[in-house]
């Protein structure tokens, strides 16, 4: 049985830091496209940023870009997502994704797992 856990979330202010992880089970991250996308209240889930199984480096959401690193370990099948310079529009539940061998990066349809969640909280 696939699993994706993320964890890391919770309650920063503003320009400050937060790591999210996503470890997989049941998968071997080699050979996955991984992403993370996030959902604010009120509003549909966006990307926020990918790796391509083939890639060797990843893609972001322009509202990310330059704050945001993302990284994978296919050795310890675990992905993180390190986030500087956090802004109250950061606010939102942050989902990890997997894609085998997928190419949409930024197609969420494309994804075949998901994991729960992790709430990420700026306050200004």
């Amino acid at each position: 049985q696939v699993q994706l856990v993320e964890s890391g979330g919770g309650l920063v202010q503003a320009g400050g830091s937060l790591t999210l992880s996503c470890a997989a089970s049941g998968l071997t991250l080699r050979g996955y496209t991984m992403a993370w996308f996030r959902q604010a209240p009120g509003k549909e889930r966006d990307f926020v940023a990918a790796f391509s199984w083939s890639g060797t480096s990843p893609y972001y959401a322009d509202s990310v870009k330059g704050r945001f690193t993302f990284s994978r370990d296919n050795a310890k099948n675990t992905v993180n997502l390190q986030m500087n310079s956090l802004k109250p529009e950061d606010t939102a539940v942050y989902y990890c994704a997997a894609d085998r061998f997928g190419s949409s990066l930024y197609d969420q349809m494309s994804y075949d797992y998901w994991g729960q969640g992790t709430q990420v909280t700026v306050s200004s």
